[in-house]
């Protein structure tokens, strides 16, 4: 098969498909791989390291024409869906719930696509998900903490605190993945933790795993709405497989929150779980509405290219061979949790949270 791996196009958006090692396992399967010129260079990894892994460098043109895989990281910008073809499969991820107008592209095109974020494991997990959940929820906390600081909108305040002035209270909504992940990372600063969940098993765990260290409550609205107005960073991590994010805040409560406090909403690609949410870039991360700093870059770990590309590629690199080597429609019927990660075929979407998001209707 031919495996093509464009250059991402998103704002401030580094990671790559597929690294150089990535490549190498792809080429030794028999298959060829063309990687559009300069899309390693983001990770460190340059167009000789790709030459090197066997990788044939092309133009972005090429790429298009040619593979019939396509590997990325991030959905397809307008001009992207406009390349591609009937017969071509699109690996990546996708957030269709939040993005009626991507959705429509990729249904025109008549590409088969495939969301990292709704493939499952046997457990029930989102494996493709994890590793950047995992990033987004250590980055949570430390670009909550800059905005914080006064100079960017924040309260002023230092999430350790120090010797005889109290830490920062960071209040996380949602105990999964990208929660766990804030919640370490804030522990470690010395911060006071809170989580709210709705799922009782992920409340034991947190309690568990962070041995009375972090406070763990049901998040009914009265508990989500107290612990907000107390905190100095709140950070949304709630997901729904492949349907849009929750509001747990409204517009209306950000008046309840301590001026200049801190939301950060991990939760964006999937429409954001804070009424006052809006998608924001790299370039310009954060905005202030009633005196609260907002971040919502939709593509945060873009920002930490190279781990974020080499923790996707060892999640993503089984799937991506198992396409290679057994061809689409195979590899979709053989594996039923590769399978749950299908959106878009035929002209139609094909995932049911995804279509009920999109419509109001299941598929």
């Amino acid at each position: 098969m031919i495996v093509g791996v464009p250059k991402e196009i998103k704002n401030h958006e580094y990671r790559v498909g597929l690294t150089p090692e990535a490549v190498a396992e792809l080429i030794g399967d028999g298959h060829s791989v063309l990687v559009e010129t300069g899309a390693g260079l983001g990770i460190g990894c340059d167009d000789e390291a790709y030459a090197a892994a066997g990788a044939t460098l092309c133009t972005l043109d090429e790429v298009f024409q040619q593979a019939e895989l396509i590997v990325k990281v991030k959905e397809p910008q307008a001009i992207e869906c406009a390349r591609f073809r009937p017969g071509q499969t699109l690996f990546t991820y996708l957030h269709l719930a939040a993005d009626p107008a991507q959705a429509e592209g990729l249904k025109a095109s008549g590409v088969t696509a495939i969301a990292y974020e709704t493939v499952t494991s046997r457990e029930g997990a989102l494996p493709l998900l994890t590793p950047m959940s995992e990033v987004a929820g250590r980055m949570a906390i430390q670009v909550g903490a800059a905005c914080l600081q006064k100079a960017n909108g924040g309260r002023g305040v230092l999430l350790g605190g120090v010797p005889g002035v109290a830490p920062g209270q960071v209040v996380i909504l949602g105990g999964g993945v990208s929660g766990t992940q804030a919640a370490t990372m804030a522990v470690g600063l010395g911060a006071e933790v809170t989580v709210l969940d709705r799922a009782l098993p992920a409340l034991r765990r947190i309690d568990a795993q962070f041995q009375g260290r972090v406070r763990s409550l049901h998040a009914n609205s009265q508990a989500v709405a107290d612990a907000c107005a107390q905190a100095d960073l709140i950070v949304g991590a709630v997901l729904v497989p492949g349907a849009k994010a929750p509001r747990l805040l409204s517009r209306a409560q950000l008046e309840t929150l301590r001026p200049g406090a801190a939301l950060v909403d991990i939760s964006i690609d999937q429409g954001g779980c804070f009424e006052s949410s809006r998608p924001t870039t790299h370039a310009e991360p954060t905005y202030l509405e009633a005196g609260i700093v907002h971040y919502c870059v939709t593509n945060m770990p873009g920002a930490v290219a190279r781990t974020s590309t080499y923790a996707l590629n060892a999640a993503t690199l089984p799937f991506v061979r198992a396409l290679a080597n057994l061809g689409t429609e195979t590899a979709l019927a053989r594996d039923p949790h590769l399978a749950a990660g299908l959106n878009i075929q035929g002209g139609q979407v094909r995932h049911p949270a995804v279509a009920e998001a999109l419509t109001g209707v299941a598929a």
